[in-house]
This record gives structure tokens, sequence and C-alpha cells, in this order.
């Protein structure tokens, strides 16, 4: 996906059909002091902020799946909508906007000005957004079931529909110029790829260096949740993200690196030169294992998976669940479904939220398990949903916001190359582990019988692994996932030998990977900044029961066919669902471990700085 094309694409949409859209909406909705209200038609109890969560959700959705852009947005609605609250609080400090009011009835006085803020900011940021056509509606339905009018935009004055246009034009004026450049479409006009592009129909891959990032060519560009972009090579998305202004963290300085993983390992660097080969063949690996014909069966529940140390994959899951003192019961799945749902489910699904917004998602569903005992920290009173909510989302999507500002700014400094690049650069070059077989490169990749080899004439003779491949003796081979199928509803690409310089991802042919750089992996930054979030607000590192689930059915796999039965993935713990999320880019072929365990470390740092800063500005002690 191109980044200035596809934001180019829109813009076409017309501004003035969306403007005039919501011009007769509203016009529609115009009415008197005495007229009645439009009930909003849901059968969710849903406090102000959740409601306004979740349309942020379906607007992300309806959008093109830029994570950056999309986390900023959660953050600074979260944040407009905790400075309403926090107004009409005696002890909380506000993060943007510093006012104290005060109303004879504080609780509808909350709603209001949270709705307003919300409701501005939402406005303001997706009027021009591709799905503008659904989202401004969406938006006026929710203030009018609200029985507040929308086309109220007075910021002067201490009600509360003022307060909160007031504090959404505030962070609009404040974050206008925070370094993300939205002025002009978030565009990085300084970033040049140092390797030309991989044409991902074509075979192998040229790289000017190997440890650097490249990008794709395509001959029809879709984005991952189903909108066409323009064809033509992809562009990194905001690879400026570590200069833009975050939540708790400290500043990128001159690099825009908030945060320094340390560099991974590089080809060709005799420290990490190995760990660099093996990389490439792990990926290979997690791909041989996607045919569901295999019939292998595994145990995917708690008790055979989990509990890692942080940034390891070091787990045997858990002898009991902590909560029920009962052994987890066991849950079989198909290997490669398994494998296959965890590409697609941590990819966001067909109408992506990207991962902050998956988080929300999560966090909501944790959210509804545990209300009415809502006990910020696990700690305390229980507090009602409008205050848990508006708490949550502020330490959430500010860990959210600053993930993708730490995990860009060492995307842009490293720039580091993504596995595709990798496999097939190397697998061109030859086989790099014995000298005396042929095809030999010291640059090439490690054999592994049953994983990587040599096509020779031997292997290739009728009835042999290789037999397709007649033709390429002396070739590099690979057992693999062969792509995309011509009916993906029906039928499944499976496993099997192929030349290692036509290797593909486990994604659609239309994305392949996204158009950015490898380290670090945003989904395990993202994931573990959210886990450290859910363990430190719900006071627990366990899901509500010692069990979180999720089910995908049967056949609701995008990519190709299946899986065959339903498969729920579990986990024990945050943390659990998050090293999954990480994890899950490997079996996709997205990423390395190293952006993976990566990620992981630096979102768990992240999430706890989030959550510190947030304590202290629930109590108001912002000194601290």
């Amino acid at each position: 996906m191109s980044g200035k094309s596809s934001r180019a694409a829109a813009a076409l949409l017309g501004v003035v059909v969306v403007v005039a859209l919501v011009l007769g909406m509203r016009s529609f909705l115009d009415r008197g002091e005495d007229s009645e209200c439009i009930a909003l038609q849901t059968t969710e109890d849903w406090s102000v902020a959740r409601r306004w969560n979740e349309a942020l959700l379906n607007a992300i959705r309806r959008d093109l799946p830029a994570p950056t852009v999309h986390s900023r947005n959660l953050f600074h609605t979260s944040a407009a909508m905790w400075d309403a609250w926090a107004a009409y609080d005696d002890d909380a400090a506000s993060f943007y906007v510093t006012e104290t009011q005060s109303h004879d009835d504080v609780a509808a006085a909350r709603e209001e000005a949270i709705s307003y803020a919300a409701f501005r900011i939402l406005e303001a940021r997706y009027i021009d957004s591709i799905g503008a056509v659904e989202t401004i509606p969406e938006l006026d339905a929710i203030m009018e079931s609200l029985c507040y009018p929308a086309e109220f935009t007075d910021t002067e004055g201490d009600t509360p529909a003022a307060l909160g246009n007031r504090i959404a034009l505030t962070i609009l004026e404040m974050t206008v110029d925070d370094g993300s450049n939205e002025r002009e479409g978030y565009e990085d006009p300084t970033y040049e790829p140092v390797n030309p592009p991989l044409v991902v129909a074509g075979s192998g891959a040229q790289l000017r260096d190997v440890n650097r990032w490249q990008p794709l060519q395509l001959e029809n560009m879709v984005s991952q949740n189903g909108i066409e972009v323009e064809n033509g090579v992809q562009e990194f998305i905001d690879p400026h993200w570590g200069h833009v202004t975050a939540f708790a963290l400290p500043e990128g300085g001159p690099d825009g690196l908030p945060l320094d993983p340390g560099p991974p390992p590089f080809r060709g660097d005799s420290a990490t030169d190995s760990e660099f080969r093996d990389a490439a063949v792990e990926v290979v690996y997690y791909s041989s294992i996607l045919d569901p014909t295999d019939g292998v069966m595994v145990d995917i529940s708690p008790a055979s998976v989990g509990g890692s140390s942080l940034g390891t994959n070091d787990g045997s899951g858990w002898d009991l669940n902590p909560l029920t003192e009962a052994p987890y019961e066991e849950n079989l799945v198909n290997q490669a479904d398994f494998g296959r749902v965890l590409a697609e489910f941590w990819a966001d699904g067909p109408d992506s939220e990207t991962p902050p917004g998956h988080w929300n998602t999560v966090a909501n569903s944790v959210s509804d398990t545990l209300d009415p005992d809502l006990r910020i920290a696990g700690e305390g009173s229980p507090v009602n949903r409008l205050e848990w909510d508006v708490k949550l989302y502020l330490v959430l999507n500010g860990a959210n916001h600053d993930a993708a500002v730490a995990a860009w700014g060492s995307k842009r400094h490293y720039d580091y190359v993504r596995p595709i690049s990798m496999i097939r650069n190397m697998g061109g070059l030859g086989q790099s582990s014995d000298p005396d077989q042929p095809s030999y490169d010291q640059d090439g990749l490690p054999l592994v019988p049953g994983l990587v080899e040599v096509v020779t004439s031997e292997t290739t003779r009728p009835g042999e692994r290789h037999e397709a491949l007649s033709g390429h003796e002396s070739e590099i081979a690979v057992r693999a996932w062969t792509g995309n199928p011509e009916n993906p509803e029906l039928e499944t690409g499976g496993v099997a030998w192929i030349l290692a310089v036509n290797w593909v991802t486990y994604q659609k042919s239309t994305f392949v990977t996204p158009a950015f750089a490898g380290y670090v992996s945003g989904h395990s930054t993202f994931s573990r900044a959210s886990a450290e979030v859910l363990t430190a607000f719900t006071g627990s590192e366990f899901f509500p029961g010692g069990l979180g689930e999720w089910t995908i059915e049967a056949e609701g796999l995008e990519f190709e066919a299946g899986p065959s039965t339903d498969i729920t993935l579990q986990w024990a713990t945050y943390g659990d669902a998050a090293d999954q999320a990480g994890l899950s880019r490997l079996y996709g072929g997205i990423h390395v471990a190293a952006d993976d365990l990566a990620g992981r470390l630096m979102g768990a740092k992240i999430g706890v700085d989030a959550w510190n800063l947030a304590r202290r500005l629930y109590g108001g002690d912002v000194d601290e």
C-alpha cells in the first residue's frame, strides 16, 4: 500500500459530497427544544464513553488501516473525554485542558461534555476519510440519540456543551503541529528506500543493502481491510512518527527514537549473522506447517500454551487456573488451522480496526465481563461504568499511541528488512551450510533437511520430493505454503516444495506485507503495552475467571478455506494473548523473531510508564 497514493485516494472521495451528506443529515435532525430525540437502536447499556469508543472503532474499520494515525486518534479522543470528566472532579488532573467546573447534576454534565468533546474530535479527524459517508452520519446519530444538538458549536461559557467543544478545539489546535504532519496528510517526503522494489509476481529479491527494508511492487494493491488503492510500489507509511508528541514517552530527539531497542541481527555481522539466517529459516518453518491435511493435532489451551518470561517463548502453560484452582481443560485443534487462524485473527480480520483498535475491543470485552465489580487496580470500592471507561481509555490509548511513536521510531531508525526479501534473496544466492555441496554461497540460506534443500537430479526423479521442480536443479527449494488458491472460499494453498526465490507470506496476494520496515513489530509493541495496561488497571494479570477466549467460526478464514471446525483461542493472562499476537506475525511471514521479541520488551516498558502517568492523573499528583 502506498502511503501518499492511498491518502490521496481518501481525498478523492470528495469532501463536497461528504459535507453535503452531513448538512442534509443535520437538517433532518434539526429540531426545536420541545421535540423528541430519535432513539438509537441498541441493546447495549453502554456509557457515553463506550459509545464514542465504539463509533471510533467503526470509523477505523472503514478507513485505510494506518496504526499510527488511528492510535493517535484513539488517544486524543480518550484524552478529550478524560479532560471533560476531570473538569468536574476536585482531585483529578487533566492532560490537555485544565478547567474546574461545577454543576447541579455532575453525572449529566459529564456525559454532555464528554460527548461534545469526543464528537468534535472524531468529526474533524474523519470528515475526509474513506468511510466518511458512513462515519459522519453515525456520529450525528449518536448525538441525536443523546439529545445533544450537533449544530451547537459555541465554546464560550460554563455549559457542559461549551466545555466539551472548548476541550476538543484546544486539543485539535495543540496537536496539529505535534510532529505528525497532519496538515499535509501525515506525509514525510524525506524518506527514500535504499533498495529497489521487489516485484512479488516475479522471482528473487535484489538488494543493495541486505539488512534494509525493501518496498514491494504489486500488480493489484488492496489494503488489509479490503480498500482498493492505487497500483504500484509501496511507500513507507509514516516513517517520521518517532517525532510525534507522545503521552508518557520521552522525546524522540533528533533521530526520532524515544526508545532504542538496540540493533536487530544483521547479515554479514560476525556476532549476529547466524541469528539473521536462522530467523529466516524459522519463518519458513512456520510456513511449512500451514497445511491442514497434515492432520497434526495440538493442544492450544493454557494447560500447554502461555506463561513465557517477558521477551521469550519459553512458557509451557499453566498447571492450574489460579482463580478457580482447577486444571485447564485440553483444547485440541488442527495445527495448521491454529496457525492460519492466528495469522488472520491477530491481523485484525477483514474489517481491520488495526492492533490498537483490536486491543480496545479486547478491553471492552474484559470490562463487560467484570461489570459491575469495577475496581480500578483491583482495589477500593467499585466505580461506575463511565468512570471506569474514561480512565481505562485514557491509559490504554495513551499506551497504544506511545507504542506507535516508539515502534515507528525504531522502524525508521533501523529500516529493517522483511522476511520475504531475506528468504528470496538468500535463496537466490544458494546454500550456506556446506561448501562441498552444490550451490554453495556464504550468504545463502542454511540447509535444513525436510525444510530447506538443494534441488538435484536425484530429488527431481518421478515420485521424488522435488519432482515438480524438475528443470531447477542446483537451485534452493523450501517446503512452504504455496500461496493463495484460485478459489479461496473452497480451496487451500497447501504446503509443498517450492523455489525459495518464489516464497510468499501467508497473506492475501494483494497485501503480502505492510508498507513499512520490520524492526520492531508494531503488533508486538501494541499488544504488550496493552497487556501491561490491562494487568495494572484490573489488578490482575489474568483474564476474568482466569480464561480469555475468542472463537473463530468454521470456514471463517479470509485468505483461503478453513478452518474445518470452530477454533477457540484461549489465554490465561493478558501477557499470553500479547505473546500470541506477536508470534502470529511469524506464522503470517510478516516478521522474524527479533522484530517480535524486541517489540514485546518495548511494549512492556511503554505500558508500565503509561499506567504510572495515568495513575497520577487520576489522583491529581502530576508533579510526583
